[in-house]
């Protein structure tokens, strides 16, 4: 424990071990690591999420497990809402348990509590040891205010109330509607464990001391700016893809995909890829595989799965001379090659950040959580992407999203809208930009404690 004994803070992270919370979370953390020298970080988390995100040993970011809350001898049946709900009940036990080992263990006393925003519970464990707790949104600026607000949209829409009235009250979401909202705020079992989670982190986030968030000022400025007037300290240090330090880590492309890009045309090639965790439905991924069969668009496709079991027989054969399918693919640098005329996603942030950065518009397979106000958020109100009729694959359907903006005016608007995105998120990462000088008010929060 030397590293503990010649640190002069001592900083706790509490990360989500769940989808794509940690990857962000941990991001932050090697930048703070690298503006903080003599700062020691102690990031607390489960085995499995340590283990893949802990491939190497970093000097100053110290994993620690903690209890998943699974059952002895548990066996994963396929349902990825089970070990999380596990680990829901858990907490804060599990965490609380965790950071008294961690003093007891490194004789070194808490300065600052790092957490994702998900755990309201921070702001009472910070309470108790009488120091900040800083907060990380990993997702949209606009999904944290309706959650923020829902107590006040419950009471304007009613609870399983009409879904296709909008939210006009509030500014800049005229476009949006009810159905749209994550589910938990006005419809669906409002007392499940997530949907009580993000409920109970509305109303307890004005507690902490800043919220730093993967986004930047100008990607949805109105409601960054009601987010500011609403929390103590709200920061954008994003987005990530953009500011990561650790450079260490080497692009792994042993699918050979941007040499396979290099050969296509600029703006035609179509990347698919529906993220980590939830894949279409067999007749959707058999329409999806019909349309770019007949569309005869070239495609990339990061399937998650076997695609020889799970995509229409034949379909491999028949595509192979202008479709590459992969397990896995390095998105970010995929996104930025020139020869990617649009991706075809399921709506994530992390995602949605990729292709502005990369200048592509989207089109969206959303399946849960905030995918569906990603959705409508990028299509409607933003410009530079399209929600699929009924939220759902069709053969006809895709061939139309595909064709519009690969090969129309429209698409060329929606690509000249996102690139001006992909310019003020530049603009956002250069010396005096934006996210640069939140990051230096959120090192000297930090510093400073």
């Amino acid at each position: 424990m030397e590293d503990y004994k010649n640190a002069s803070k001592h900083i706790v992270v509490l990360p989500f071990p769940f989808g794509t919370h940690t990857a962000p979370l941990l991001n932050i953390i090697h930048q703070l690591s690298d503006a903080c020298p003599n700062t020691i970080f102690s990031f607390l988390s489960t085995q499995q999420s340590n283990n893949s995100n802990f491939p190497n040993k970093f000097h100053k970011i110290k994993p620690f497990n903690i209890w998943d809350g699974l059952p002895e001898g548990y066996i994963y049946r396929g349902d990825p809402n089970e070990p999380v709900e596990y680990f829901l009940k858990a907490t804060p036990g599990n965490f609380i348990e965790a950071i008294g080992a961690v003093v007891a263990e490194t004789g070194k006393p808490i300065d600052c509590l790092i957490t994702d925003a998900f755990y309201a519970f921070g702001g009472d464990i910070a309470d108790e040891l009488n120091i900040p707790w800083v907060v990380l949104w990993t997702a949209a600026p606009r999904t944290l205010f309706v959650h923020a607000e829902t107590d006040f949209i419950r009471q304007l829409v009613g609870i399983n109330g009409s879904q296709d009235k909008s939210l006009d009250f509030f500014p800049d979401f005229s476009g949006i509607r009810v159905s749209d909202l994550p589910g938990g705020i006005t419809c669906g079992d409002l007392d499940a464990p997530m949907a009580a989670m993000l409920y109970k982190m509305g109303l307890e986030l004005s507690r902490a001391t800043a919220i730093a968030a993967n986004s930047f000022e100008d990607v949805d400025n109105k409601v960054v700016n009601m987010l500011k007037l609403k929390f103590n300290m709200f920061l954008n240090v994003g987005p990530f893809n953009l500011v990561s330090s650790v450079s260490s880590f080497t692009i792994d492309d042993s699918h050979c995909c941007l040499d396979w890009l290099s050969k296509h045309k600029p703006s035609s090639v179509v990347y698919i890829s529906f993220g980590s965790v939830a894949t279409p439905p067999l007749h959707e991924l058999e329409a999806l595989s019909e349309a770019l069969e007949e569309s005869e668009f070239p495609f990339l496709w990061s399937f998650k799965g076997n695609p020889e079991k799970q995509l229409p027989p034949g379909f491999l054969e028949r595509t192979r001379s202008r479709g590459k399918i992969v397990p896995w693919a390095p998105q970010q640098k995929i996104l930025q090659h020139s020869s990617v005329g649009v991706f075809v996603s399921h709506g994530g942030w992390n995602s949605i950040l990729d292709s502005i950065v990369g200048g592509v518009p989207m089109i969206f397979r959303p399946f849960y959580g905030d995918q569906i106000l990603n959705t409508r958020t990028v299509e409607v109100v933003w410009g530079f992407g399209l929600g699929l009729e009924g939220g759902t694959l069709t053969k006809e359907g895709t061939k139309k999203a595909l064709k519009l903006i690969l090969c129309s005016e429209q698409g060329k608007k929606m690509r000249e809208k996102i690139g001006i995105q992909r310019e003020r998120a530049y603009t956002a990462v250069q010396p005096k930009g934006s996210s640069v000088e939140n990051f230096k008010t959120l090192v000297k929060l930090v510093s400073d404690t």
